[in-house]
């Protein structure tokens, strides 16, 4: 191929990529807790031969991953005192299944048999130090949770639900069961910690501006085909003539 076919087929894929995330995203409109993604795409220019063409640069489209978007879902009240959102950055830390620490937007909160805080998925929920909440059985009914975290029994405090920042967003990874992975996570202290009890955080994905932009992506995809076809079509021209000529 020559390079305008190169050029052509890293915007297609760029473009798959672009319809991926978007559809992913639509996937998860109802999903609890869940951020939309944005794909981050760089522009590589390759100078070619210098000594043969000192002004020929080629831009090539280079697939960088996506980022997070961190604006907040809507409160959607589920009538159970546990059920958190979180008012602000942070995830929730929990037990990852095979050990290690996950972290969850999805504020779905039960009591296990043992009496471990845990989510709607059994993952029991970190606390302050990383230390799991166990609630003694006769105050399992009597509990609420404090906009801090603190999680508070017919007798006092239990233990305190952490919320854990990331500086860099970049670094929390979906795992593909619905919890995240994360490096170089901080622990925000009570005061600066925002509970809302009683309900959880909705997906903050617009349907109607995913589905707009699918349609963008495939009106993009349909010009880059047709001026493949045409390429295609000059190419045979060429080698007709000159084949004639011959």
């Amino acid at each position: 191929m020559d390079i305008s076919s190169y050029v052509l087929l890293s915007q297609e894929q760029a473009l798959r990529r672009r319809l991926d995330v978007a559809a992913n995203n639509l996937a998860n409109m109802n999903t609890v807790g869940f951020k939309r993604e944005q794909p981050v795409f760089r522009e590589y220019v390759d100078q070619g031969d210098t000594a043969v063409e000192p002004t020929r640069k080629t831009s090539y489209v280079l697939d960088y991953g996506a980022v997070h978007d961190t604006s907040a879902g809507a409160f959607q009240p589920t009538g159970n005192p546990l059920d958190v959102m979180i008012d602000g950055p942070g995830y929730l830390s929990v037990e990852a299944p095979g050990g290690g620490t996950a972290y969850t937007r999805a504020g779905f909160v039960k009591v296990l048999e043992n009496g471990d805080l845990a989510t709607a998925g059994g993952q029991r929920i970190l606390g302050a130090g990383g230390k799991p909440i166990n609630v003694p059985p006769e105050e399992a009914g009597q509990l609420n949770i404090l906009s801090d975290g603190t999680v508070n029994g017919a007798a006092g405090p239990l233990g305190r639900i952490a919320v854990t920042v990331f500086a860099d967003e970049t670094s929390v990874d979906p795992r593909g069961d619905g919890l995240m992975n994360g490096t170089g996570g901080r622990e925000l202290p009570a005061a600066e910690t925002r509970l809302v009890s009683g309900g959880v955080e909705g997906s903050n994905v617009n349907a109607i501006q995913e589905t707009t932009d699918m349609v963008e992506i495939l009106r993009a995809y349909q010009t880059s085909q047709s001026l493949a076809n045409s390429m295609s079509d000059m190419r045979k021209q060429a080698i007709d003539k000159l084949s004639r000529i011959s």
